[in-house]
């Protein structure tokens, strides 16, 4: 039995979806004082292989018996606690793009909202056997990354690698795996013609590249991570997540996130690329 939690825009639907594919028979929002007879019944049906089921804020104040509830699941009944979490930027665009409320929502701002959950769901969080930041996922991808992992055929050697470039002005994504620091490298910004594009563009990307500490730092860091992956893949670790940061995640984080992009694909791994920093669409 697989129980999913976490915030609210985090992906649980999705989560629940891919699982119901796999043949889990799958409940949502499940009264928890109902989980442990849940848990039985499933256990004891000859015609349920596998459940699933999830649990979050709509359950209001029993939300706090969880952890109890929880504990006493049958010793019989295999189970495993996903929790679900993305970074606050990502779920106010989520709850804009869907026009749906936050379950907390009431008057307060959704960042507020997002803060108080956090703190309500802080103590089943700690209990997770697996945690999912979904910031980077798309719907396709969370469910196939769902898939791989519990349809028992995942292919061992598949590592997905996100690559993210942020600012260190709005903080260090609390997804990271592996976090780089680029601020030693010449700044665009101070130059007039580059300061208003992004290191996606070319310009700023030779401008950057004309250095020869960049040149020297790319390829140090590939090196390091071409050794890196393999042994992360050995270990059974299903993703990374690789960010380069540098003032205000305009030029020289996104063009080091686009530069080794290009190098680890070219490497042979899976790779997807992100800016937190700047608006969707800009060079």
């Amino acid at each position: 039995m697989v129980v999913i939690t976490g915030l609210s825009g985090s992906g649980k639907g999705s989560v629940l979806k891919a699982l119901e594919d796999l043949g889990f028979y799958s409940v949502d929002n499940l009264p928890v004082e109902l989980i442990p007879k849940f848990a039985e019944l499933a256990r004891d049906n000859a015609a349920i292989a596998a459940a699933a089921l999830v649990v979050d804020v709509r359950e209001g104040k029993g939300l706090k018996r969880f952890p109890q509830i929880y504990a006493a699941i049958p010793a019989s009944v295999k189970t495993s606690l996903i929790f679900l979490e993305a970074d606050d930027s990502a779920i106010v665009r989520r709850f804009s793009e869907t026009r749906r409320p936050h379950p907390l929502g009431g008057d307060r701002p959704i960042t507020a909202s997002i803060r108080r959950e956090r703190r309500q769901l802080a103590p089943i969080r700690a209990m997770a056997d697996l945690i999912i930041n979904t910031s980077n996922f798309t719907v396709h991808g969370l469910r196939e990354f769902i898939r791989e992992r519990f349809s028992g055929k995942r292919d061992e050697s598949k590592l997905r690698v996100y690559i993210t470039s942020f600012g260190y002005r709005n903080g260090i994504p609390s997804e990271s795996d592996l976090v780089f620091d680029v601020r030693f490298l010449p700044n665009p910004n101070y130059i007039p013609r580059l300061k208003k594009m992004t290191g996606r563009n070319p310009a700023v990307a030779r401008y950057i590249r004309s250095f020869p500490q960049t040149v020297e730092f790319v390829q140090r860091v590939s090196d390091l991570l071409i050794y890196l992956l393999p042994h992360y893949i050995r270990e059974g670790k299903s993703y990374l997540t690789i960010a380069f940061g540098c003032t205000g995640g305009q030029h020289r984080s996104v063009m080091m996130a686009e530069e080794i992009q290009t190098v680890l694909t070219e490497a042979g791994f899976s790779v997807k690329v992100g800016h937190r920093d700047i608006p969707q669409g800009n060079a």
